[in-house]
């Protein structure tokens, strides 16, 4: 099989994994996404993530107040009929086109110019936004994927940018310790700045 042609076993599995996500019912407090091929299941954050996660989207709206941008939150990522993401910041248009995602589901990946992931305790948790959705993200060309992380070192803040969808990576990767600012460099949301009003001070 070329490197161009899909595996139609996998097609066959990616079908059976969104419709299989689709249907799916979970009691409150649950969310499902579908990363790297797999359902994966997960408790809704506890209060500390909620509250980072509601300090970066507000501040990130009144920041884009003046553009055609919005942040949004409990909102799904599409990509195809293969992932669906549920991040827990993201930046898309204000005016974008719900058909960009045919089933009325999210937002087309193609749409969202920025992702922020606020890691959760355990490593379960932690390999998902550290690293399974660091991939995922950067293959779906996503522009700026921010990690806010309690659990690494005293606390951090991730930026990266330039993805390479190719090798599920990224080029600009600028890490900082809480109590230090770190600016977002590009997109809609270029100049804005993350740092202890959002995420605190420093962790003991």
């Amino acid at each position: 099989m070329s490197e161009n042609e899909v595996d139609p076993d996998a097609a066959e599995l990616d079908a059976v994994f969104w419709e299989a996500w689709k249907a799916m019912e979970l009691p409150e407090g649950y969310r499902a996404e579908i990363i790297e091929g797999i359902i994966d299941v997960q408790r809704i954050g506890r209060m500390r993530h909620g509250l980072i996660a509601n300090r970066l989207s507000e501040a990130l709206s009144l920041s884009l107040r003046e553009d055609t941008y919005a942040a949004y939150q409990a909102m799904a990522v599409t990509l195809g009929r293969r992932h669906v993401w549920m991040p827990d910041v993201l930046v898309a248009s204000e005016g974008w086109d719900p058909r960009a995602d045919v089933e009325g589901i999210g937002i087309a990946a193609s749409a969202v110019h920025l992702v922020a992931e606020v890691v959760s305790r355990g490593k379960r948790h932690q390999d998902r936004d550290r690293v399974r959705k660091r991939r995922d993200y950067a293959r779906a060309g996503i522009p700026v994927y921010v990690i806010t992380d309690d659990y690494d070192d005293h606390g951090t803040v991730t930026v990266l940018t330039q993805p390479r969808p190719e090798k599920a990576d990224w080029v600009g990767v600028h890490r900082v310790a809480y109590g230090t600012e770190v600016t977002i460099p590009e997109g809609p949301a270029k100049g804005f700045v993350i740092g202890e009003a959002i995420t605190g001070p420093k962790r003991a």
